[in-house]
């Protein structure tokens, strides 16, 4: 108990550094007429154009330039910073309201699933298909850590633990693709490392980007699992209170 309210002081110091640091571009956007909803529709093009950046790579690259993951990784930790913004652009101008809030919410899953939709096709196209598999499973988990958190609200309680929430899901992905694509500028595309003696391979260039999302398939799953028996804790003891 003590270890996951250090985390989340730690989370909560974290993001707060990073408003002190962003507040004053909010204020500025504040002044140029963004209201909360602009920015979470500016996030969610941001997030259309990641998409279009994948199958443009699935259809018009090869399997060895990976230019377009690495301006995808890009777009993916602009589009990220949105995400951030919203929240303060409501608090700072005032402009908070309950539908906002499930705008937001609502928005975000959309852009969520486009990006992964990009991703999964750009896999898809070069014939990663067991890392396009692990990307549709992570792709799961991220939805079902958002919908455990909101079902469990929903039924009066409060679930926001575990590792893998949206900030964490879009700093991995997006620097992983990211560096991905940096990496391969170096490296090459096509470099494989093959386990000594054979011609099993145990890396290539494209697995700085495949490896984090079989990292995200497990935690975000993980991630759901955990709210879920959070959740359960937490309506048996309203239940007991309630009882009494």
């Amino acid at each position: 108990m003590e270890s996951t309210l250090s985390k989340g002081t730690a989370r909560d110091a974290l993001q707060q550094g990073i408003y002190k640091i962003i507040n004053p571009f909010v204020k500025g956007i504040i002044s140029l007429g963004f209201t909360p909803n602009t920015v979470t529709i500016t996030g969610f093009m941001l997030n259309l154009g990641v998409a279009v950046i994948f199958i443009l790579g699935g259809e018009q690259g090869n399997r060895g330039d990976l230019s377009y993951v690495g301006w995808a990784g890009f777009l993916i930790l602009f589009a990220g910073l949105f995400d951030m913004l919203d929240g303060q652009v409501a608090r700072i101008g005032k402009m908070s309201s309950a539908y906002g809030a499930m705008f937001d919410s609502v928005i975000d899953r959309y852009s969520e699933l486009i990006m992964f939709l990009g991703i999964c096709y750009y896999l898809v196209a070069h014939h990663y298909f067991l890392s396009s598999l692990l990307a549709f499973i992570a792709m799961i988990g991220s939805m079902m850590v958002s919908y455990t958190r909101a079902r469990a609200e929903g039924l009066g309680v409060e679930c926001k633990g575990g590792l893998m929430q949206r900030p964490e899901r879009v700093v991995l992905i997006g620097l992983s693709s990211m560096l991905c694509g940096v990496m391969a500028s170096w490296l090459g595309g096509d470099y494989k490392v093959l386990f000594p003696g054979t011609q099993i391979q145990v890396f290539e260039t494209m697995s700085i980007f495949t490896f984090p999302l079989a990292v995200l398939a497990v935690m975000t799953n993980i991630t759901a699992f955990n709210r879920l028996l959070e959740a359960k804790k937490a309506l048996e003891q309203k239940e007991a209170q309630a009882g009494k």
